[in-house]
């Protein structure tokens, strides 16, 4: 077995993970994610108990139990830069002796659901709680990594390359069924995410700057390919789809709908609609 560097698995004076500050035995099989490290407390505070509390940079980790199943809920920040590092280091606490610096010979296979906030591409209700089906990367990730993708999922990516004209080719990425299966019922949508490397020009939104592309609203909008369309955008959902493809984890991403582009509406309770989205994931789970 290939032992792994210290400069490439960097462990702290601990011997907890670099970035996280983490160990091994401080996650649980089930992990929520949020992007706000605010939102960490407003999954935990439905929490039984709370075990463990560890604050590092943007990544706040709470463990504790819900109804008597252990969960982990962990902030990643912004962008599919940080969920590289994030999900690479998760991976690492589930998959990695730390101690011998090599694979573990037996993988574990974690429960992985994202919590965020969207904005609507189609004529989709603020206050909708969406699961992700498909995730499309706008950008550059997968650039740096060998992700395996189905016929239909470069069908996708080659078509929206094409009408949206950039110099990479989108990945595209299905979800964890299983996921989400447990997770929807009648009242969750069911759609397919853009996943963004910005939040203004790569969204669309012009304050001062002029974009490049000032079509890419109405591209999105009116794209399809066969009976696929595009139904709303965040900037966090394919990097977690592809990460969890690549090291053979379950992942799955809910959308609380707080904005809604084509209509130029924003929700005036965004608090409200992300805090039931919580309760309801953590119900299903």
């Amino acid at each position: 077995m290939v032992k792994i560097p210290e400069s490439e698995l960097i462990l702290n004076k601990d011997k907890s993970i670099y970035h996280l500050n983490l160990m091994p035995n401080h996650i649980s099989d089930t992990i929520i994610t949020v992007g706000d490290p605010s939102r960490v407390f407003m999954v935990s505070k439905y929490f039984d108990d709370i075990d463990f509390e560890m604050n590092r940079r943007e990544f706040i980790t709470h463990v504790g139990t819900y109804k008597g199943k252990k969960i982990t809920v962990i902030s990643t920040g912004m962008g599919t830069d940080n969920i590289e590092i994030f999900f690479t280091e998760l991976d690492a606490l589930a998959n990695i002796d730390f101690r011998k610096r090599e694979e573990k010979p037996k993988k574990k296979k974690l429960k992985v659901i994202r919590i965020g906030t969207s904005g609507a591409l189609q004529d989709i209700p603020l206050g909708s709680h969406l699961l992700s089906d498909y995730a499309v990367g706008l950008d550059t990730l997968m650039c740096f990594y060998n992700l395996p993708q189905d016929d239909f999922e470069n069908e996708v990516g080659k078509k929206l390359q094409e009408q949206v004209r950039l110099p990479f080719q989108p990945y595209v990425v299905r979800g964890s069924q299983e996921l989400k299966e447990q997770i929807q019922g009648d009242d969750m949508l069911i759609g397919n995410t853009v996943t963004c490397p910005g939040f203004y020009g790569p969204q669309g939104r012009k304050i001062r700057l002029d974009l490049k592309n000032p079509k890419l609203m109405e591209t999105l909008n009116y794209f399809h390919h066969k009976d696929m369309w595009l139904t709303n955008f965040e900037m966090e959902t394919a990097g977690y789809y592809s990460l969890g493809r690549l090291l053979g984890h379950d992942v799955l991403s809910a959308n609380a709908i707080i904005a809604n582009r084509v209509k130029n509406e924003f929700a005036k309770n965004p608090t409200e609609i992300i805090d039931s989205l919580i309760k309801k994931v953590l119900d299903r789970l």
